[in-house]
Parts: structure tokens; C-alpha cells; sequence
């Protein structure tokens, strides 16, 4: 048994132990009805527990975080990733930093036997901003717990928080002139945050076909008014259209000089990413290498992973490394080569150690500094750490981080 919560304040530990005590299934489907309510069905599993964060981990994952962004806003790294944007996935107009930036963090036993956190994927493109301060709420309500407990970083209030998110993604127009778009959002998995996000800072949600082109303008139509669309707050991935550019017949080609903001500008999604990895060196990022500049192949395969630069949620990783799936790989320039990280059981469920994720989210309005707003976790007892590798469990899937609510 390694439950983080054994190197955390007491208090953490409690946290931990009263929750499992009062733990009942009536319990967590009664929560999962309270977190739907309202909205369209949650197709992704909700685990069954929030994670405690004890402050000595919080801690950790903020040095780690800003580690990573010192490397971010360094002058050179629109240098360093030019190369990261596929040729055919460019956008136009590029901003200066990306709005949103989501750093992944397995929690991992280090040498002196605490619990660390190591990345293990980044991103400069948004997450579920509006689901998980919901979530953070119906845990606390379905299982009456302390109500000082916040998944928020940096002192931030509930209210503070959305006023800052509606900040970054509205900016200086009309709530009615930014849209949330993704390229089928009713039927998206995370449907649900989209509607959240909606109805806490005021846009529409809209699918790609709902917009349509005229010149270099985009609208969408209210009833029989056409509105300009002047922000688009983009949840729609490149990788997931791949060659099926057709969908871009009835609407727009985001490739296309349009007089457009976009919250954030499609081209982050690919400098922040896998592909920034092999230029961070820290103790909290794993060995990485891009893997045409591999000098030699290691004797130890089973301690590294095969990755893919342009997928997502784990498509194409290669967890159980041959020397023959390297060698066969014909485009080694898209893909990296990184020592294995191994995640440590750390949250006890009823039922034994579940490894866990924490994911820190941060917004960046325009003329300021990034600031960490808030978490997203996920558990797992499958062999990789996303929600399709454990259909078969409980106690796994998407959940959040709590904390004690003083500022740090």
C-alpha cells in the first residue's frame, strides 16, 4: 500500500480515511446523477473519489510547472518548434502565447521514497475549464465533505476564477461574438463542459457547420439575425479530421486568412506538445529524445516508450518497446523516444493502490502572465492511464484534485 497521503499534513490523511469509511455506491450514483443533471449524458467515466492533494505535492507541481514555462517564454521557442507544425495544419496570424496551456503529471515514488509528480504530456490547447470546477463542487456536495476544499491554485475563488476565464476567452467583445466551436459539439465526449463554459461566461456553442463564410468574415445565424463571429474559442483538433478535409466544405478552412481572433490559436496545439519534451531538462521530465537523433538504440527497451508526435489521448504510443519497432519506423523525426515513467498506486481505494494524474491548468489573457487556475485528475489501474484502457474497473477514470483552500 503507498498512498501519497502518508507523506501529507494529517489533515490530508483524514481526508482520505473518512472518505473510504462513508464510501457507498448508493453514494457515488447519487453523485453521478447530481453531476448530470441538466446537462447531456457524460459518456466518459467519473471516478468514484476526488484525489487530496497534500501541500507538499502542490508545491512540487507548481516549481514544475513554472519550469516549464520558463522554457515556454523563452525568445527562441517559436524557433525551437517551428517544426512541430505539419506543413498541411498551419494557420495563419499567429498570436504571440498561447491562452491555455495543460501540463500532465504522473505521480510517481521518488529516490527518497515520497511521492513526485513526472510529465508526461503537454499542451498549449484547452481542457474541461467549465466541467471541472462542477465536478469539484458535486463531489463536495454528494459526499458532504469539507467545504474548504478547492480544486483552485494561486488564492482563486469560484467567481475570481470564471471572471478570469470569461477575461481570456471573451477579451474585449461581446459574449454573443465569441462562439466555442468543435467540429460536432453536441455529440463531443466533453459536451458537457462545453455547456458549463457556455453558461457561465455567455457564448454559444456551435458546430463547424453551423458557421458559414462570406469574404474573410465568419457568422452564424440567431434565429434569422446573422452575427459576426469575432473569437472563436477552438476545441476542434487538426489530428482529428486528419485527411477528411471535406468537413470544411460547408462552413470555413481554419487554414484560410480570415479576419477571426482564435482562443487559442490552432498552431499551440502543436509547438506545446509531445514535441516540446526533449528540450526540457528537470527532474519532474523524463528522459526524452526526438527519435531520428537517438545515437544508439538503448540495451534497456523495457524502460522506455514509443511515442508518436502527432496523435492524442495515447493513439499510436508504444508502451512494450522492440528493437524492431524501431527500426521499422519510416518518419523517426515524428516520434520520441522517452525513459518510462512508472506511476506509483497512490490513492487507496477500498480495494488496493490506484495510480493516479494530475493535470494543472493555466490561463493566459493577452499582456499578462500565465497563471495556474485549477486541476483535472484521472485514476487508472489499466496499463496505460486513459479512460479507454480501464472500461473494465471501478474506482478510475476522470476525476480532480482537491486542496486546503489557503492560498500558497
Amino acid at each position: 500500500m503507498a498512498e501519497y497521503e502518508k507523506d501529507s499534513t494529517t489533515m490530508i490523511k483524514n481526508y482520505r480515511q473518512t472518505f473510504n469509511a462513508n464510501f457507498s455506491e448508493e453514494k457515488y450514483q447519487s453523485f453521478l446523477k447530481q453531476l448530470g443533471q441538466g446537462y447531456p449524458e457524460i459518456t466518459f467515466r467519473v471516478a468514484e473519489s476526488p484525489i487530496f492533494i497534500s501541500e507538499e505535492l502542490k508545491q512540487q507541481l507548481i516549481v514544475a510547472g513554472n519550469e516549464i514555462i520558463t522554457l515556454i517564454k523563452q525568445d527562441n521557442f517559436k524557433q525551437l518548434t517551428q517544426s512541430a507544425i505539419p506543413p498541411k495544419w498551419m494557420v495563419p496570424n499567429e498570436n504571440d502565447h498561447p491562452h491555455f496551456l495543460t501540463f500532465d503529471f504522473a505521480l510517481c515514488k521518488a529516490d527518497n521514497g515520497t511521492i513526485a509528480p513526472m510529465l508526461i504530456e503537454m499542451q498549449g490547447f484547452p481542457s474541461l475549464y467549465g466541467f471541472q470546477a462542477h465536478l469539484a463542487n458535486t463531489y463536495k456536495s454528494a459526499y458532504h465533505l469539507n467545504q474548504q476544499l478547492t480544486p483552485f491554485f494561486n488564492g482563486l475563488t469560484e467567481e475570481a476564477y470564471f471572471d478570469l476565464l470569461k477575461k481570456v476567452v471573451v477579451g474585449k467583445h461581446q459574449p454573443h461574438e465569441v462562439v466555442l466551436m468543435d467540429i460536432d459539439a453536441p455529440n463531443q465526449k466533453t459536451v458537457i463542459d462545453f455547456y458549463i463554459t457556455a453558461d457561465k461566461i455567455g457564448i454559444k456553442v456551435l458546430s463547424l457547420d453551423d458557421i458559414k463564410r462570406e469574404g474573410k468574415k465568419l457568422f452564424y445565424l440567431k434565429g434569422s439575425e446573422k452575427i459576426q463571429i469575432k473569437r472563436i474559442y477552438n476545441r476542434l483538433i487538426f489530428d482529428e479530421i486528419a485527411d477528411n478535409t471535406a468537413v470544411f466544405e460547408n462552413s470555413f478552412d481554419p487554414r484560410e486568412e480570415l479576419d477571426l481572433e482564435w482562443i487559442t490559436h490552432p498552431n499551440w496545439f502543436y509547438r506545446i506538445s509531445k514535441y516540446t519534451m526533449p528540450f526540457l531538462k528537470s527532474k519532474f521530465v523524463p528522459e526524452t529524445q526526438f527519435l531520428h537523433e537517438v545515437k544508439s538504440i538503448p540495451s534497456d527497451l523495457e524502460n522506455y516508450v514509443l511515442k508518436p508526435l502527432f496523435s492524442f489521448a495515447g493513439m499510436g504510443v508504444i508502451i512494450d518497446v522492440k528493437k524492431s519497432d524501431i527500426t521499422s519506423i519510416k518518419d523517426p523525426e515524428n516520434w520520441i523516444l522517452q525513459r518510462k515513467v512508472n506511476y506509483e498506486p497512490v490513492v487507496e481505494s477500498p480495494s488496493g493502490g490506484v495510480k493516479a494524474e494530475l493535470r494543472l491548468m493555466y490561463l493566459w489573457p493577452d499582456h499578462e502572465e500565465p497563471q495556474l487556475c485549477i486541476n483535472l485528475a484521472r485514476l487508472s489501474r489499466g496499463k496505460m492511464i486513459g479512460v479507454r484502457y480501464n472500461a473494465d474497473f471501478d474506482w478510475v477514470g476522470g476525476t480532480v484534485g482537491l486542496m486546503n483552500g489557503s492560498p500558497y
